[in-house]
């Protein structure tokens, strides 16, 4: 019977939609609509009836250790600042190990950039193996210099496919990427060591212009020499 009455063509029930007069309300809304309002309304309503519930039964003796580190300004709780959060040597450990982060990443694409180039190098040079023939006589030497060889002849850019073409135009793209990003890399991997080297002890000058003798944009610094025991 579940056949017949699936075989049997029944109407296409349509959804109502808002009358012509009330167009400028927008869409008219649904009974799963409703629902998600509905829903979305209450949790609200719930979590306000939280929050005015734990107000009321509050102790007005309680304490916290946070109320010491915060104040109010203008009715809104400001925490103190976390500048000094850390000590000086967790914060020498901590560009200790950012700087070794970075490091690790120039190396990795060092690598990556020595295999592209030399995988394109490959594909581009022309191969260096020979072959050697050997003649009997001196005509049968002149017929061989004059016989054009089939591994002399190369294949020109043209007659690469395409799908070939564009692997290789990829290729040399990303080695063009990661040569800049290599590049960026290893001058914030300087600032960062130069930061760090900064804030070691012992006594240290940045030196003006006159006593620079390559002159560049970022400041160099002398440590004063100190006797190592």
């Amino acid at each position: 019977m579940s056949s017949l009455r699936n075989a049997v063509s029944r109407r296409a029930h349509k959804e109502r939609a808002q009358p012509h007069d009330r167009r400028k309300f927008g869409l008219l809304e649904k009974h799963k609509d409703y629902v998600v309002r509905a829903k979305a309304f209450h949790q609200k309503e719930e979590t306000l009836r939280k929050l005015r519930e734990k107000a009321a039964f509050r102790n007005p003796d309680e304490f916290y250790f946070k109320m010491v580190k915060t104040k109010t300004v203008d009715g809104v709780h400001r925490p103190e600042s976390i500048a000094n959060k850390y000590s000086q040597e967790e914060l020498m450990l901590m560009k200790t190990q950012d700087a070794g982060y970075i490091l690790q990443k120039i190396q990795s694409d060092r690598k990556k950039i020595e295999k592209l180039s030399s995988m394109l190098h490959s594909l581009d040079s022309e191969p260096q193996n020979k072959h050697i023939y050997f003649a009997e006589d001196r005509e049968e030497a002149r017929e061989m210099q004059l016989k054009p060889s089939s591994s002399s002849r190369k294949p020109g850019f043209g007659e690469v496919p395409d799908n070939i073409k564009r692997k290789m135009e990829g290729s040399y793209r990303e080695l063009e990427e990661r040569k800049r990003r290599v590049n960026e890399l290893e001058k914030v991997y300087m600032d960062m060591v130069l930061k760090k080297e900064l804030q070691k002890k012992g006594r240290k000058r940045k030196l003006r212009e006159d006593e620079i003798v390559c002159p560049t944009t970022k400041p160099i610094y002398k440590w004063r020499t100190e006797r190592k025991r």
